[in-house]
């Protein structure tokens, strides 16, 4: 038997261009003093990233091509990274062949470094209510004259468009180099890309520009609504700030929502005119009768997608809200300046009140790989026995 452990060190969260490391560790766990103990042989391994499509059929209306299966499903001598997989392999890198004829005696391990950049014309990784997205990395062993073992270990993927192009080797041949500063560089080289892809996000994510809405129904103005930005990081804090005083309407109760409109391109909606799929992700709610000004704080959480649009579906960002007034006035308590008896005021048993929402559209962009690996569900270590 041969114990095959994966383990991606830095976290299972990546950005599209990002190199993937994971260390691939082969081990012959008989012990050598074992008088059943014996020489292991493997005849060959590789690796490969591929990107499993799955779709509703109650949702989406596939071509009748999408659904076929791979003709070599069946073969046991042919790497087949999504073989068993549900749905469809949009995506895939080419195969790095790992080791072939791995000879491992009793107690014996050997490691393997797998490094690849992770596509950047794919889909981030997605869980929907009509598609799911979900990207995995197969490491393929065979024993001589026995069928191909698959070893998949789940990662997410994250989308930042107009992310720095990785660099091409040919540039790295002919750049100046400097013999004290190579292993820097080489070390140093995907850090830098990161960062820059960082730089960019926080530059986006951080402008602000107070925007004023004026929030009114059919009987007159409600309140005023201001919020300092629009495009918001994984993670981040959803601040906005509301008048009441200046409103003519009294406002008896808001909620305020953080929701994805996950919606199916129209060649590829089952039914025309197929309703919008809504997800809530947190939800603000308060009572602001005789209130002069309120805020509300919703974190968009690091576990969800941001927005992104491929040719099968589309999701989007919006803050819902949703609004109670009353449709006559509702005197506030008086309290006199020198009254010493305690007075105690009660709310009007019946007010006959109106209802209307509001939705404003959002952005929301992915943050930092290693902040958003605290909350994943995968490990990025898995392990099989051959």
């Amino acid at each position: 038997m041969i114990e095959v452990v994966a383990s991606m060190a830095r976290g299972p969260v990546f950005l599209a261009g990002e190199v993937l490391e994971c260390l691939i560790t082969f081990t012959n766990p008989m012990s050598h003093l074992s008088t059943s103990a014996s020489s292991e042989m493997l005849a060959w391994a590789s690796a490969q990233i591929h990107c499993q499509f799955h779709a509703s059929e109650s949702r989406v209306a596939l071509p009748a091509q999408g659904t076929k299966q791979d003709v070599q499903a069946e073969s046991d001598t042919v790497l087949i990274p999504s073989k068993g997989e549900r749905g469809q392999c949009v995506l895939d890198t080419p195969p790095k062949i790992l080791f072939c004829d791995l000879r491992l005696d009793p107690g014996e391990s050997k490691t393997y470094s797998y490094s690849e950049v992770v596509p950047t014309d794919g889909p981030p990784s997605f869980r929907g209510q009509a598609v799911k997205y979900v990207y995995k990395l197969t490491i393929g062993c065979q024993r001589v004259n026995s069928p191909i073992k698959l070893l998949r270990v789940p990662f997410r993927v994250l989308v930042l468009h107009g992310m720095p192009e990785p660099p091409f080797p040919q540039d790295e041949e002919v750049a100046p180099s400097n013999p004290f500063l190579e292993e820097e560089e080489g070390s140093r080289r995907d850090t830098r890309l990161l960062e820059r892809a960082l730089d960019m996000l926080m530059i986006t994510t951080s402008r602000r520009c107070p925007y004023m809405f004026n929030i009114t129904n059919m009987r007159g103005k409600v309140a005023k609504f201001c919020i300092f930005k629009t495009v918001y990081r994984l993670g981040e804090d959803i601040i906005g700030t509301f008048t009441f005083s200046e409103g003519d309407i009294p406002c008896i109760q808001y909620s305020v929502s953080l929701q994805s409109e996950e919606e199916v391109q129209e060649q590829y909606q089952r039914r025309p005119g197929q309703a919008v799929s809504v997800t809530g992700h947190g939800r603000h709610l308060e009572s602001c009768l005789h209130t002069a000004s309120s805020h509300f704080s919703l974190p968009v959480p690091l576990n969800v997608t941001p927005g992104f649009t491929t040719d099968i579906v589309m999701l989007r960002w919006r803050l819902h809200f949703e609004f109670v007034t009353a449709r006559e006035p509702v005197e506030a308590p008086v309290v006199l300046q020198n009254q010493s008896e305690v007075t105690v005021w009660t709310g009007a048993e019946h007010v006959d009140v109106d209802t209307f929402s509001w939705d404003l559209p959002i952005k929301v962009l992915p943050t930092n790989p290693t902040l958003a690996s605290y909350v994943t569900q995968f490990t990025g270590t898995n392990s099989i026995n051959i």
